[in-house]
């Protein structure tokens, strides 16, 4: 399989490149960027399968022209509210199968719309297969599978759970920092009482999370909120929500109240809000309390005709100390690559040969096997023994 890496250097998409130079089903893996030298520069650390290119992901001729002869177009390109819609559609035209990360919610209603596109091409996309979205998406699947009816959808993240890499940190305009600023300004979309709403982000939401104490999260626009109504038609409430200290929301309400006014702009504001994120990413938390989960997805419904809720997560704690170091260690690059690798994989082997834009929770991969392989490959990266983030995923019950 020859695969196509759009944004394959940046600071999510190299870690997913990595894990693919190792599969048997990869034959060539092209990483193209508008910084040619960054892509070479990354190219060359990498085995004899991986060669890079100079692309500009606006012009449209020039994606068409790279995508001849690729099997697989893997998309890291962000900020998604601008390269998401326009990499997909060259994808569809080229008959190119297409797997991304995007976690901006406008751009992935703008992708589902082009499912009936991507079916006529037999094209199969996979949006939205990284941390969170995808990591929750399958959380919040293997939540719902338990209940007999579901009426709400939680999926959310501590803001400090997961440290950023050293070259996240070093981009003042990153793009992962500059979708957290557009997610949290203006307004958003989420799916209340059975219909799209647009609402202001931060508000806060308690979730009743069962095993764990009751927590407040805040409304954070994302993907999740806007796909799992496509799959689940009985669904009352679909919302995506990010968690923290009351000191560090109040930070960037501040933060977010000043971009709103116009007194900070968008870019100053991603660079603060990335120094916020570096700063918690280093705070201890104290073991005799109970936390919020550092990434999860919680569903609530009836279970033998009784209201019951299910919660999926990576813990902020365990009771054994070592796999709490262990998860401490997974960074943002690995919790969002490496997912996005085992999808490149999946894809590339054929075991994902629905057609169409499919959100991670469409049905088309199997959640508990999938996420215990992303497990297994942050294990090998990081160089830990086979097996030692195998209870990284705790299920907790109501009943």
């Amino acid at each position: 399989m020859k695969i196509l890496a759009i944004g394959g250097c940046g600071s999510m998409g190299r870690y997913a490149i990595k894990a693919a130079q190792n599969f048997s089903s990869v034959d060539q893996i092209i990483i193209a960027d508008i910084n040619k030298e960054s892509a070479e520069s990354f190219a060359a650390s990498l085995n004899e399968k991986v060669s890079a290119i100079q692309l500009d992901a606006s012009d449209s001729n020039a994606l068409k022209q790279a995508m001849k002869d690729i099997n697989i177009v893997v998309n890291t390109c962000g900020p998604y509210f601008k390269f998401g819609a326009p990499i997909l559609k060259a994808s569809i035209a080229s008959g190119c199968n297409y797997i991304d990360i995007c976690d901006d919610w406008e751009p992935t209603i703008d992708m589902m719309k082009l499912d009936a596109d991507a079916k006529s091409a037999g094209v199969s996309a996979t949006i939205g297969l990284g941390a969170s979205p995808g990591l929750t998406n399958l959380m919040a699947l293997i939540a719902i599978r338990e209940l007999d009816e579901v009426t709400t959808v939680y999926t959310g993240w501590d803001i400090g759970g997961t440290s950023l890499d050293e070259n996240a940190m070093q981009q003042s305009e990153n793009a992962a920092m500059m979708h957290g600023i557009e997610q949290m300004t203006g307004q958003v979309k989420v799916f209340q009482d059975g219909i799209f709403k647009m609402v202001k982000p931060l508000q806060k939401v308690n979730v009743d999370y069962p095993g764990l104490t009751n927590f407040n999260g805040n409304i954070f626009g994302h993907p999740e909120a806007v796909t799992f109504p496509n799959y689940f038609p009985k669904l009352k409430n679909s919302i995506n929500l990010a968690h923290g200290g009351h000191a560090d929301f109040f930070i960037l309400k501040s933060i977010m109240g000043l971009v709103n006014l116009k007194l900070l702009s968008k870019v100053n504001a991603a660079y603060l809000f990335s120094l916020l994120e570096g700063k918690q990413s280093t705070q201890k938390k104290h073991k005799d309390i109970d936390y919020p989960p550092v990434m999860y997805g919680f569903a609530y419904g009836i279970k033998n005709e009784r209201p019951a809720s299910v919660g999926v997560c990576i813990p902020s704690q365990t009771k054994d100390s070592a796999m709490d170091e262990q998860i401490k260690n997974i960074g943002m690059g690995e919790i969002t690559g490496i997912p996005l690798a085992c999808g490149i994989k999946m894809l590339a082997e054929g075991q994902i040969n629905e057609v169409g834009v499919l959100a991670p929770e469409a049905g088309h991969i199997e959640p508990h096997g999938f996420i215990a392989k992303v497990f297994e490959e942050i294990s090998d990266v990081l160089g830990l023994p086979n097996g030692s983030l195998d209870d990284s995923i705790r299920i907790t019950r109501s009943w």
